[in-house]
């Protein structure tokens, strides 16, 4: 098959990959099925995706499209070709502002075509926790939902025309028809017609009519994603007394690519919504009494009503990123409700808040109903959101499994209905999740499995057989809003019955007869309990660096999920993940590093899993950044796993003469600090410098670093007659970057802390190991963390912290130090009371140890980068405001991600363009916007510099500015 595909590859404008890589990658979605595929496509044109579907034809394999590959079911894997369209058809085509449409191609992502049609006052409703990196084509293919559908409805209501190619290759359009046009198109000599046609003979009968409308779920359950929706088809004039046109597009969304492919979709837009909201967080001491309140408050002109329960709760505990927004958690509820209303007026608004709490008051069901306003909603909001996310960061192998998730019933029915699945859920002694859509009588609920022990997958299925013959009961629907996929389908029979589910079989046969469409879903299910991405025995697997905290670097990869929180773009908030947001490639996605980390150590057969070709390709654009460690819901912290493939890698093959260079840059400084004169001059003259990047493999367009040690040497000169014995109040850890090319910072740091009353040391003798790790040196790394801790060991206290000028030099005290130090109780004794300097002052400060007073009153304003350690092991917020110490100051925090040169990583001439391009993302255009008298922050050196190269402005440090902000 290699060759045909190859030649394939040929005929194709875009790309198909066919090697291990890229199918390893593809194998999985947000699911917990893995299937290794045939290749993979990225189509850039239409004739492309009917060449593919041509090609799957004739050498019987299949197609399985995708979209951002957040699908929960296992829609989005399969054997044949896997046809990924987020990287190509990403247009936004058309807006129609009076007819209130828009048309786009499927890869447009939800959140970025509400940005665009904000200024014509539109929006498209359905909103789901993925709505920052999901996309239209894949919201279609599982008619998804979201927080909105009480308002808004699903996305079936919203697909007005869908342009698609079907399995012969035609391109057909589907949209409204009038009795007339259906009659035509169902006698056109083609694939549409026969469609049409086979349509009209099932349809037309009235006891098929009756057992549809009898086994379906009930229609006042709106979130109904059971097969595909031929109940939705009976209410039009071709099949009842109704006036409404029939719509093919009803029965294609849901369909989950295995009808036709979809490559243009018209959308029907809403007005934006009021913008006055507040929401109500409802605080319930049981489950039951949270679902009995629910039908109460839905009497209201709800628009959210989400439910979130105290597993998710918990999980937020130990969160870097969600932990702050639990600050209007009020004691330790067993649920809660958040309940959103909005209206044109403040007035208006407040008399729905007013009229809402009456009805809760009324209840007493509930402890505490806090009203949240302003961006307490946006905190709020996210922390629901985050609950898929927040549930793979469960350690250990037992994890809160989709299968059962999907549950919708009507709003009367949820407290008797939860109330049984709690009795079975007992029954099986599991203590499941409960969170989301309780306002649509649909919650996400999850049993807590373990899928690699034989028994937790006897129970993956037979728990989820028994809550299926449950939904049933209550006809309700066993799949809301994730879609059917490989985990649901094999129950769809049982659902919708014998004689329902052959109709489907024949309607997929119509539109698909060969069967290539993502085969193994819906109609011809695949069994729900194999194909499972844990069917591994696991093995030993010895690493330098210490992950007893995810029980072992596997199982740390296995704490993705795959929900694709790393595939946000540089529109969303965050900076996760940098290199994808430059590439669009799904191999530089945080969730790519993990799959392909899970797969290297679960299915190599290598003594050293880590000697692999596709884990080098993977991480070679990893830039270390962290934000992995505190964004990713799952904190699949990838940066650190990182250091440890690189360590592992060239145990196996070597280290490179570039590598040694960079990993031990603090030495050759060291030496070039002894002849600073002639070493600057070999760094900036054109023909020196040139010979020394080519020599050391940095590209030819960046500027070389110069030694710069005044400032350590003034230092030393006030120090001199300082006397030694004096009482300190804390320690400077002068890095070796700030010591050997920024030393002007040693001095700064050391004013502005001397000229604020507090007392100095510095430590200026010691190597922060940041070069060595970042270049997977754990060896000679591990000696400088050593030597660091015995030397620091005596003197850091709560007292006496250790302050730091580099964030990625001072912050490893507090992260990488506590994997690889030998004398680990010490070590975290010191990261207690180590912190940046910055922090130091705003600490101060918030104790009125420090005020404006000591500032000038000049003017300025300011723009603020932060560096990505300390945006994932602090916060900005330090930063901000001791830069607001001085009474006129005004800073802004530029709302960037990594800066692009991460350390060594932005030098090297491979990795020049996309370093330059993660720059050009965000920050390079902020800076470039502000005017010349704007001071431009920058805390780390390497930003510093990337600042520099890519728009020729001198940054400085906030220690610095505020060092020269001092009153004279």
């Amino acid at each position: 098959m290699n060759k045909e595909l190859q030649q394939l590859s040929n005929e194709l404008e875009g790309e198909l990959h066919h090697d291990m890589l890229h199918k390893s990658l593809y194998a999985t979605d947000a699911s917990v099925y893995r299937m290794l595929p045939l290749a993979v496509a990225f189509p850039k044109t239409t004739k492309d995706i009917q060449h593919l579907i041509l090609f799957a034809a004739k050498h019987k394999t299949s197609i399985i499209p995708r979209t951002a590959g957040t699908s929960l079911a296992g829609q989005c894997v399969g054997e044949g070709i896997v046809v990924d369209v987020s990287k190509h058809f990403t247009k936004i085509i058309s807006v129609d502002e009076t007819a209130k449409t828009v048309t786009v191609q499927p890869g447009v992502i939800r959140d970025e075509l509400n940005a665009y049609l904000a200024p014509f006052n539109l929006f498209f409703g359905p909103n789901t926790s993925t709505s920052n990196r999901c996309m239209i084509g894949g919201m279609v293919g599982n008619n998804s939902s979201g927080t909105t559908s009480i308002q808004y409805g699903v996305t079936s209501d919203k697909v007005i025309q869908l342009k698609t190619i079907l399995s012969n290759g035609d391109e057909v359009t589907f949209s409204s028809s009038s009795k007339e046009d259906f009659n035509l198109k169902k006698n056109l000599p083609s694939l549409e017609g026969s469609i049409y046609n086979m349509l009209f003979s099932e349809l037309s009968s009235e006891s098929v009519k009756r057992v549809i409308r009898e086994e379906f779920p009930k229609q006042e359950i709106h979130r109904r994603n059971t097969g595909y929706a031929v109940d939705a088809l009976l209410d039009t004039s071709i099949f009842s007394a109704s006036e409404a046109d029939f719509n093919m597009c009803k029965l294609l969304c849901g369909s989950e690519g295995t009808l036709a492919f979809t490559t243009e979709i018209t959308l029907q837009l809403d007005t934006l919504p009021p913008q006055k909201q507040a929401i109500i967080a409802t605080h319930y001491n049981s489950l039951e009494a949270c679902l009995n309140d629910v039908n109460k408050v839905m009497q209201h002109t709800l628009y959210t009503c989400e439910m979130i329960d105290d597993v998710i709760l918990n999980c937020t505990k130990d969160n870097k990123t969600y932990e702050p927004y639990r600050f209007f958690v009020q004691e330790d509820p067993k649920a809660l409700l958040l309940l959103e209303v909005r209206d044109q007026t403040t007035e208006a608004l407040n008399n729905q808040i007013e009229t809402l709490l009456q009805t809760i008051q009324q209840s007493g069901l509930s402890y505490a109903a806090p009203i949240l306003r302003d961006h307490e909603i946006t905190m709020a909001m996210e922390l629901r959101k985050a609950g898929l996310g927040l549930l793979g960061n469960m350690v250990g192998d037992e994890k809160a499994v989709a299968c059962i998730e999907d549950t919708a019933v009507a709003l009367e029915d949820l407290p008797e209905f939860i109330k049984e699945f709690s009795q079975i859920m007992d029954r099986f002694n599991q203590d499941a999740v409960y969170y989301a859509h309780a306002g649509a009588g649909e919650l996400h609920l999850r049993p807590i499995l373990n899928l690699k022990d034989p028994e937790g997958v006897r129970l993956f299925r037979a728990i989820t057989t028994e809550v299926a013959q449950l939904t049933k009961k209550y006809r309700g629907s066993f799949s809301g809003e994730h879609g059917d996929g490989i985990v649901r389908a094999e129950f769809l029979e049982m659902q919708i019955g014998t004689q329902n589910f052959k109709l489907l079989q024949r309607i997929k046969k119509c539109f698909d007869p060969e069967n290539i469409f993502n085969p193994g879903k819906i109609t011809d299910a695949l069994p729900m309990d194999k194909h499972l991405r844990t069917d591994y025995t696991p093995t030993e697997v010895t690493t330098a660096l210490n992950f007893d905290d995810s029980q072992g670097i596997l199982r740390l990869a296995e704490k993705c999920n795959g929900s694709g929180d790393c595939r946000k773009s540089e529109h969303a908030t965050g900076g996760m993940c940098p290199s994808y947001q430059a590439t669009k490639n799904e191999k530089d996605t945080t969730r790519a590093r993990a799959n392909m980390l899970r797969e290297a150590l679960s299915q190599s057969d290598h003594t050293n899993k880590f000697n692999s070709e596709e884990l080098k390709k993977v991480f070679d654009l990893c830039i270390g950044c962290k934000a992995c460690a505190s964004e990713c819901p799952s904190n699949v912290d990838m940066a650190t796993a990182k250091l440890e493939f690189l360590y592992q890698y060239q145990k196996a093959n070597g280290i490179s003469r570039a590598t040694r260079l960079f990993g031990k840059s603090s030495l050759y400084n060291k030496k070039a600090a002894r002849f600073p004169l002639l070493a600057n001059w070999a760094f900036t003259n054109s023909i020196t410098s040139s010979w020394i990047k080519t020599w050391s493999g940095v590209s030819k367009h960046r500027t070389l670093p110069t030694i710069n040690m005044k400032g350590v040497n003034k230092v030393r000169s006030v120090l001199k007659n300082r006397d030694q014995n004096m009482q300190v109040h804390a320690y400077i850890f002068v890095d070796e970057f700030s010591k050997y090319l920024d030393s002007n910072l040693v001095y700064d740091a050391f004013l502005l802390l001397n000229s604020l009353g507090y007392k100095v040391k510095l430590i200026l003798e010691l190597d922060s190991a940041r070069a060595l790790l970042s270049k997977g040196l754990l060896n000679e790394a591990k000696i400088e963390i050593d030597k660091n801790v015995s030397a620091l060991n005596n003197c850091i206290t709560s007292e006496t912290p250790l302050l730091g000028i580099e964030p990625s030099a001072i912050l490893g005290f507090r992260d990488e130090y506590l994997r690889l130090a030998s004398d680990v109780a010490s070590a975290k004794k010191i990261s207690e009371n180590t912190m940046l300097i910055e922090e130091f002052i705003a600490l101060e400060a918030s104790k009125g140890s420090i005020t404006a007073e000591s500032f000038n009153e000049e003017a300025r304003d300011i723009k603020i980068h932060v560096h990505c350690h300390q945006k994932a092991l602090s916060n900005q917020k330090v930063t901000f405001d001791i830069l607001n110490l001085p009474r006129n100051y005004k800073p802004t925090i530029i709302p960037s991600g990594c800066c692009g040169m991460a350390g060594s990583f932005g030098y090297e001439k491979e990795h020049y363009d996309v370093s330059m391009k993660i720059g050009e993302l965000k920050l390079f255009p902020a800076v470039r916007k502000a005017s010349e008298a704007t001071i431009i922050a920058a805390n780390g050196t390497s930003c510093r510099h990337q600042i520099k190269d890519g728009t020729a402005r001198e940054a400085q440090h906030p220690i610095s500015i505020l060092a020269n902000a001092l009153v004279d």
